[in-house]
Protein backbone atom coordinates (compact mmCIF):
# COMPACT_ATOMS: atom_id res chain seq x y z
CA UNK A 1 0.00 0.00 0.00
CA UNK A 2 1.15 4.04 -0.24
CA UNK A 3 3.72 5.47 2.29
CA UNK A 4 2.43 8.21 4.12
CA UNK A 5 5.33 10.22 2.66
CA UNK A 6 3.25 10.40 -0.06
CA UNK A 7 0.26 12.58 1.50
CA UNK A 8 3.33 14.26 3.96
CA UNK A 9 4.95 16.18 1.39
CA UNK A 10 2.15 16.14 -1.23
CA UNK A 11 1.71 19.91 -0.56
CA UNK A 12 5.31 21.55 -0.83
CA UNK A 13 5.75 19.02 -4.08
CA UNK A 14 2.89 20.78 -5.74
CA UNK A 15 4.17 24.62 -4.66
CA UNK A 16 7.50 23.61 -5.50
CA UNK A 17 7.10 21.78 -8.93
CA UNK A 18 8.67 19.04 -8.23
CA UNK A 19 8.72 15.73 -6.05
CA UNK A 20 10.24 15.98 -2.54
CA UNK A 21 13.20 13.32 -1.69
CA UNK A 22 11.09 11.50 0.46
CA UNK A 23 8.29 11.08 -2.01
CA UNK A 24 10.87 10.01 -4.48
CA UNK A 25 12.56 7.26 -1.93
CA UNK A 26 9.61 5.75 -1.09
CA UNK A 27 8.61 5.09 -5.01
CA UNK A 28 12.14 3.39 -5.72
CA UNK A 29 11.71 1.66 -2.12
CA UNK A 30 8.76 -0.01 -3.44
CA UNK A 31 9.98 -0.67 -6.94
CA UNK A 32 7.15 1.26 -8.21
CA UNK A 33 8.85 2.11 -11.48
CA UNK A 34 9.97 -1.88 -12.52
CA UNK A 35 6.44 -3.11 -11.48
CA UNK A 36 5.63 -3.35 -15.40
CA UNK A 37 9.34 -4.73 -16.68
CA UNK A 38 9.57 -8.27 -17.05
CA UNK A 39 11.05 -10.50 -14.27
CA UNK A 40 13.16 -12.03 -16.59
CA UNK A 41 15.29 -8.21 -16.96
CA UNK A 42 14.93 -7.51 -13.15
CA UNK A 43 11.23 -5.94 -13.40
CA UNK A 44 8.60 -7.02 -11.34
CA UNK A 45 6.10 -7.59 -13.93
CA UNK A 46 2.85 -7.68 -11.70
CA UNK A 47 -0.74 -8.59 -12.76
CA UNK A 48 -2.03 -5.66 -14.72
CA UNK A 49 -5.13 -5.64 -12.59
CA UNK A 50 -3.11 -5.17 -8.90
CA UNK A 51 -0.96 -2.64 -11.11
CA UNK A 52 -4.06 -0.07 -11.88
CA UNK A 53 -5.48 -0.91 -8.12
CA UNK A 54 -2.12 0.58 -6.93
CA UNK A 55 -1.87 3.27 -9.27
CA UNK A 56 -5.27 4.52 -8.15
CA UNK A 57 -4.37 4.53 -4.78
CA UNK A 58 -1.39 6.35 -5.22
CA UNK A 59 -3.26 8.60 -7.34
CA UNK A 60 -5.80 9.36 -5.05
CA UNK A 61 -3.22 10.19 -1.88
CA UNK A 62 -1.13 12.50 -4.16
CA UNK A 63 -1.73 13.36 -8.01
CA UNK A 64 1.52 14.74 -9.09
CA UNK A 65 2.70 10.98 -7.60
CA UNK A 66 0.63 8.84 -9.33
CA UNK A 67 0.61 10.26 -12.20
CA UNK A 68 4.92 10.04 -12.58
CA UNK A 69 4.64 6.06 -11.71
CA UNK A 70 1.72 5.29 -13.61
CA UNK A 71 3.93 6.83 -17.03
CA UNK A 72 6.87 5.74 -15.94
CA UNK A 73 6.43 2.61 -14.90
CA UNK A 74 4.35 2.27 -18.45
CA UNK A 75 7.84 3.17 -19.88
CA UNK A 76 9.62 0.44 -17.57
CA UNK A 77 7.05 -1.98 -19.64
CA UNK A 78 8.70 -1.15 -23.40
CA UNK A 79 11.81 -3.32 -21.89
CA UNK A 80 9.56 -5.80 -22.95
CA UNK A 81 10.07 -5.08 -26.15
CA UNK A 82 13.74 -4.27 -26.37
CA UNK A 83 16.77 -6.94 -27.22
CA UNK A 84 16.52 -8.80 -23.43
CA UNK A 85 20.38 -7.69 -23.14
CA UNK A 86 19.16 -4.40 -23.50
CA UNK A 87 16.52 -4.48 -21.36
CA UNK A 88 18.49 -6.19 -18.46
CA UNK A 89 21.31 -3.02 -18.29
CA UNK A 90 17.99 -1.01 -18.48
CA UNK A 91 16.84 -2.29 -15.44
CA UNK A 92 19.99 -2.48 -14.03
CA UNK A 93 20.33 1.02 -13.58
CA UNK A 94 20.75 2.20 -10.15
CA UNK A 95 16.90 4.04 -8.83
CA UNK A 96 15.98 3.80 -12.78
CA UNK A 97 13.49 5.35 -14.28
CA UNK A 98 11.81 6.07 -17.61
CA UNK A 99 10.59 8.85 -18.57
CA UNK A 100 9.47 10.20 -22.13
CA UNK A 101 6.63 10.80 -24.77
CA UNK A 102 4.88 9.35 -27.98
CA UNK A 103 5.00 12.61 -30.13
CA UNK A 104 6.88 12.03 -33.09
CA UNK A 105 8.57 15.33 -33.15
CA UNK A 106 12.26 14.30 -33.94
CA UNK A 107 13.71 12.44 -36.24
CA UNK A 108 16.30 9.45 -36.59
CA UNK A 109 18.49 9.74 -39.65
CA UNK A 110 20.18 6.30 -40.80
CA UNK A 111 23.68 6.10 -40.36
CA UNK A 112 25.56 2.50 -41.07
CA UNK A 113 24.20 -0.17 -38.69
CA UNK A 114 22.52 2.55 -36.39
CA UNK A 115 20.54 6.21 -36.16
CA UNK A 116 21.23 9.52 -35.90
CA UNK A 117 18.51 11.37 -33.12
CA UNK A 118 17.96 14.83 -33.23
CA UNK A 119 14.51 16.69 -32.25
CA UNK A 120 12.44 18.21 -29.40
CA UNK A 121 9.20 16.47 -27.20
CA UNK A 122 7.43 19.19 -25.41
CA UNK A 123 6.64 16.65 -22.28
CA UNK A 124 8.24 14.01 -20.51
CA UNK A 125 6.52 13.11 -17.18
CA UNK A 126 9.27 12.52 -14.43
CA UNK A 127 11.92 14.05 -16.41
CA UNK A 128 13.26 15.02 -12.77
CA UNK A 129 14.01 11.28 -11.96
CA UNK A 130 14.42 10.02 -15.29
CA UNK A 131 17.33 7.87 -15.87
CA UNK A 132 16.73 7.06 -19.63
CA UNK A 133 13.87 8.48 -22.23
CA UNK A 134 12.11 7.04 -24.30
CA UNK A 135 9.94 8.77 -27.89
CA UNK A 136 9.20 8.33 -31.20
CA UNK A 137 10.96 9.47 -34.21
CA UNK A 138 10.46 9.93 -37.58
CA UNK A 139 12.33 7.56 -39.88
CA UNK A 140 14.86 8.82 -42.79
CA UNK A 141 17.68 7.66 -44.98
CA UNK A 142 19.55 10.11 -47.05
CA UNK A 143 17.46 13.05 -45.66
CA UNK A 144 14.36 11.55 -47.25
CA UNK A 145 11.29 10.03 -45.28
CA UNK A 146 11.33 6.43 -45.11
CA UNK A 147 7.33 5.65 -46.09
CA UNK A 148 5.17 2.15 -44.47
CA UNK A 149 2.69 0.44 -46.60
CA UNK A 150 0.19 3.45 -46.53
CA UNK A 151 2.59 6.50 -48.14
CA UNK A 152 3.38 7.70 -44.48
CA UNK A 153 6.20 8.09 -42.86
CA UNK A 154 7.65 5.75 -40.50
CA UNK A 155 7.55 6.29 -36.86
CA UNK A 156 9.71 4.27 -34.31
CA UNK A 157 10.02 4.50 -30.72
CA UNK A 158 13.97 4.69 -29.43
CA UNK A 159 15.38 4.98 -25.88
CA UNK A 160 18.06 6.44 -24.59
CA UNK A 161 20.07 7.55 -21.08
CA UNK A 162 19.52 10.48 -19.76
CA UNK A 163 22.94 11.69 -20.03
CA UNK A 164 21.95 11.65 -23.89
CA UNK A 165 18.95 14.30 -23.55
CA UNK A 166 18.89 17.96 -22.83
CA UNK A 167 16.20 18.50 -19.89
CA UNK A 168 14.50 21.80 -20.17
CA UNK A 169 13.49 22.18 -16.65
CA UNK A 170 11.63 25.79 -17.23
CA UNK A 171 9.32 24.34 -20.03
CA UNK A 172 6.80 22.87 -17.14
CA UNK A 173 4.04 25.55 -16.22
CA UNK A 174 0.68 24.26 -15.40
CA UNK A 175 -1.92 24.74 -12.80
CA UNK A 176 -2.12 21.13 -11.69
CA UNK A 177 0.13 18.00 -11.71
CA UNK A 178 2.59 20.60 -11.10
CA UNK A 179 5.39 17.81 -9.37
CA UNK A 180 5.45 15.88 -12.18
CA UNK A 181 8.05 17.85 -14.03
CA UNK A 182 6.52 16.74 -17.42
CA UNK A 183 9.24 18.99 -18.74
CA UNK A 184 10.68 19.37 -22.57
CA UNK A 185 13.51 17.55 -23.71
CA UNK A 186 15.85 17.68 -26.90
CA UNK A 187 18.25 15.66 -28.28
CA UNK A 188 20.97 17.11 -30.79
CA UNK A 189 23.20 14.55 -33.39
CA UNK A 190 22.64 11.41 -30.71
CA UNK A 191 24.12 8.14 -32.24
CA UNK A 192 22.59 5.00 -31.53
CA UNK A 193 22.63 1.48 -32.56
CA UNK A 194 19.75 -0.37 -34.18
CA UNK A 195 19.03 -1.63 -31.40
CA UNK A 196 18.24 0.70 -29.06
CA UNK A 197 15.47 1.55 -31.27
CA UNK A 198 12.06 -0.67 -30.72
CA UNK A 199 8.19 -1.43 -31.86
CA UNK A 200 5.24 -1.45 -29.66
CA UNK A 201 3.07 -4.15 -30.89
CA UNK A 202 2.65 -7.39 -29.30
CA UNK A 203 3.64 -9.52 -31.59
CA UNK A 204 7.28 -8.77 -31.43
CA UNK A 205 7.38 -8.79 -27.53
CA UNK A 206 10.75 -10.11 -26.29
CA UNK A 207 8.90 -10.99 -23.21
CA UNK A 208 6.49 -13.92 -22.74
CA UNK A 209 4.68 -12.86 -20.69
CA UNK A 210 0.28 -12.24 -20.78
CA UNK A 211 1.35 -8.26 -19.86
CA UNK A 212 3.34 -7.97 -23.27
CA UNK A 213 0.29 -9.63 -25.16
CA UNK A 214 -1.90 -7.09 -23.70
CA UNK A 215 -2.37 -4.22 -26.90
CA UNK A 216 -0.93 -0.74 -25.87
CA UNK A 217 -3.54 1.60 -26.56
CA UNK A 218 -5.67 -0.51 -23.86
CA UNK A 219 -2.96 -1.02 -21.37
CA UNK A 220 -2.32 3.13 -21.75
CA UNK A 221 -5.95 3.77 -21.27
CA UNK A 222 -6.69 1.53 -18.10
CA UNK A 223 -3.30 2.89 -16.12
CA UNK A 224 -4.31 6.25 -17.03
CA UNK A 225 -7.47 5.96 -16.50
CA UNK A 226 -7.21 4.02 -12.82
CA UNK A 227 -4.59 7.80 -12.35
CA UNK A 228 -7.66 10.08 -13.27
CA UNK A 229 -10.10 7.93 -11.29
CA UNK A 230 -7.86 8.43 -8.16
CA UNK A 231 -7.68 11.93 -8.20
CA UNK A 232 -11.39 12.07 -9.10
CA UNK A 233 -11.79 10.37 -6.08
CA UNK A 234 -9.75 12.38 -3.61
CA UNK A 235 -11.25 15.64 -5.06
CA UNK A 236 -14.76 14.13 -3.82
CA UNK A 237 -13.51 13.71 -0.83
CA UNK A 238 -12.48 17.10 -0.52
CA UNK A 239 -15.32 19.25 -1.67
CA UNK A 240 -17.91 16.62 0.10
CA UNK A 241 -17.32 19.27 3.06
CA UNK A 242 -18.31 21.86 0.73
CA UNK A 243 -21.42 20.48 -0.68
CA UNK A 244 -22.34 19.58 3.22
CA UNK A 245 -21.70 22.96 4.63
CA UNK A 246 -24.29 25.42 5.67
CA UNK A 247 -24.14 28.63 2.58
CA UNK A 248 -24.06 31.74 4.23
CA UNK A 249 -26.47 33.30 2.21
CA UNK A 250 -29.00 30.61 2.08
CA UNK A 251 -30.36 28.27 4.57
CA UNK A 252 -28.51 25.26 3.29
CA UNK A 253 -27.25 23.03 0.62
CA UNK A 254 -30.48 22.63 -1.20
CA UNK A 255 -32.31 19.77 -2.03
CA UNK A 256 -31.04 19.51 -5.60
CA UNK A 257 -27.58 20.30 -5.18
CA UNK A 258 -27.33 17.43 -2.76
CA UNK A 259 -29.03 15.11 -5.43
CA UNK A 260 -26.61 16.14 -7.73
CA UNK A 261 -24.06 15.56 -5.59
CA UNK A 262 -25.20 12.33 -4.82
CA UNK A 263 -25.97 10.95 -8.45
CA UNK A 264 -22.44 12.37 -9.07
CA UNK A 265 -20.99 10.26 -6.36
CA UNK A 266 -22.54 7.21 -7.29
CA UNK A 267 -22.18 7.68 -10.81
CA UNK A 268 -18.54 7.73 -10.36
CA UNK A 269 -18.65 4.56 -8.24
CA UNK A 270 -20.47 2.15 -10.32
CA UNK A 271 -18.30 3.41 -13.53
CA UNK A 272 -15.34 2.43 -11.27
CA UNK A 273 -17.11 -1.01 -10.53
CA UNK A 274 -17.76 -1.48 -13.83
CA UNK A 275 -14.13 -0.38 -15.06
CA UNK A 276 -12.76 -2.98 -13.06
CA UNK A 277 -14.99 -5.75 -13.90
CA UNK A 278 -13.70 -5.27 -17.59
CA UNK A 279 -10.40 -5.26 -16.94
CA UNK A 280 -10.50 -8.24 -14.96
CA UNK A 281 -12.57 -10.36 -17.37
CA UNK A 282 -10.14 -9.17 -20.36
CA UNK A 283 -7.05 -9.29 -18.35
CA UNK A 284 -8.16 -13.27 -17.26
CA UNK A 285 -8.50 -13.85 -21.01
CA UNK A 286 -5.56 -12.39 -22.21
CA UNK A 287 -3.62 -14.42 -19.28
CA UNK A 288 -5.18 -17.64 -20.55
CA UNK A 289 -3.74 -17.25 -23.91
CA UNK A 290 -6.69 -15.87 -26.21
CA UNK A 291 -6.04 -12.54 -27.89
CA UNK A 292 -8.08 -9.90 -26.96
CA UNK A 293 -10.67 -8.72 -29.61
CA UNK A 294 -11.75 -5.17 -30.74
CA UNK A 295 -14.92 -5.54 -28.63
CA UNK A 296 -12.85 -6.20 -25.51
CA UNK A 297 -9.99 -3.37 -26.62
CA UNK A 298 -12.87 -1.19 -26.53
CA UNK A 299 -14.56 -2.42 -23.40
CA UNK A 300 -11.40 -1.71 -21.33
CA UNK A 301 -10.27 1.60 -22.90
CA UNK A 302 -13.48 2.90 -23.58
CA UNK A 303 -13.79 6.47 -22.45
CA UNK A 304 -15.81 5.45 -18.57
CA UNK A 305 -11.95 4.97 -17.32
CA UNK A 306 -11.76 8.76 -17.77
CA UNK A 307 -14.73 10.32 -18.43
CA UNK A 308 -16.91 9.43 -15.78
CA UNK A 309 -14.23 11.12 -13.49
CA UNK A 310 -14.81 13.88 -14.92
CA UNK A 311 -17.78 14.58 -14.84
CA UNK A 312 -18.17 13.86 -11.63
CA UNK A 313 -15.70 16.91 -10.84
CA UNK A 314 -17.12 19.01 -13.69
CA UNK A 315 -20.90 18.67 -12.11
CA UNK A 316 -19.73 19.25 -8.33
Amino acid sequence: MPHPALAAFAAIADTTGALQADQIDCIHDHDWLKMLAPQALGGAELPLPEVVRLEEAISAIDGSCGWVVTLCAGAGWFTGFLPPALGRQIMATPRVCLAGSGAPTGFADREGEGWRLNGRWTHASGSQIATHFTFNAQLREGGQALLNAQGQPRVQAFVVPASDVRVEPDSWHSIGLRATTSCAFALQDVRVSADHGFVIDTALATAPGPLYRFPFMALAFVTLGACVLGMARHFVVLAEPFVQRHIPFLDGPSQASQALWQSSHQGLQTSRSGFYAALDQTWLTVKQGAPMDSGAETRVSAPLSIGAPCLTVSQV
